[in-house]
């Protein structure tokens, strides 16, 4: 078995992530710089309540900083439990609320590869003409939303989403390191026009989204919610995206009760 790089090592390359120094880390963390190149270099074990302050300061997430205490020879104390688990039926229960009160549109749920754990009845706009193969679990939006066989044929700003949707994944990776992700990036680059997709506006709160949709032009504002005060792995890295009706016509065509199915997807 291929064992992990020493905490030393982990903790160096989230420190290069942050792009900040020894000295700003032992600074911030109220430690030296000696100790923090001590621990870099594993001339120092670190213990569980170093590795967690140092982990605090560099905005590591729970996943990741179980991770760095087993690497020091530590018990991991995050928990992570899937979202069907019994001992969180109540947070799910609160995000299937979330999802049925944002009714009639769309909202569903997606971990942090951004693949589909719940969804409203809603939901139904974007499967429609959608290839059979993109929808075996586990359903990934992103490959639904810009796959040439996923909904993407039927988006009237395909380029406008692309150039929003994949620079915030491409930072999404250099935040995390995720080699799933990072592959996941590398296909949805795929399915597009090469060059330089820009960098994303810091303004930009909300994607514009323009899809046909049985013979009507619906436009959507896009928002994602995460969870802040996490208290598990799962839950700290679940997001729930909502789309709310962007214009007069597209308001009428849901409250008119022309797209909400009799059943939500799970």
């Amino acid at each position: 078995m291929v064992r992990d790089r020493p905490v030393g090592e982990l903790l160096r390359e989230w420190r290069h992530r942050r792009g900040i120094s020894q000295l700003d880390l032992a600074v911030q963390a109220e430690v030296s710089a000696r100790h923090v190149s001590f621990v870099e270099t594993g001339r120092t074990i670190p213990s569980s309540a170093m590795v967690l302050r140092l982990a605090e300061h560099l905005g590591v997430p729970l996943r990741e900083r179980n991770r760095l205490l087993v690497a020091a020879g530590h018990a991991p104390i995050v928990r992570e439990r899937p979202l069907d688990d019994p001992h969180l039926a109540p947070a799910r229960e609160v995000l299937e609320q979330i999802l049925r009160g944002h009714e009639p549109y769309p909202a569903l749920v997606v971990d942090r590869r951004w693949n589909l754990l719940l969804a409203n009845a809603a939901m139904d706009v974007f499967l429609e003409g959608v290839d059979a193969s993109l929808l075996g679990p586990p359903i990934n939006m992103m490959r639904l939303g810009l796959h040439p066989r996923g909904f993407a044929p039927r988006l009237r700003n395909l380029a406008q989403v692309r150039a929003y949707l994949l620079p915030r994944l491409a930072r999404q990776v250099a935040q995390t390191g995720d080699a799933e992700l990072s592959a996941l990036y590398e296909e949805l680059l795929s399915y597009g026009p090469a060059g330089d997709l820009g960098s994303p506006d810091p303004a930009d709160i909300a994607l514009p989204i323009r899809i046909r949709h049985r013979g009507a032009e619906l436009c959507f504002i896009n928002t994602v919610t995460t969870f802040g005060a996490a208290f598990d792995v799962t839950l700290e890295e679940i997001a729930v995206e909502a789309y709310f009706a962007a214009d007069d016509d597209t308001a009428r065509f849901f409250r008119a009760g022309a797209d909400v199915a009799p059943a939500a997807h799970s």
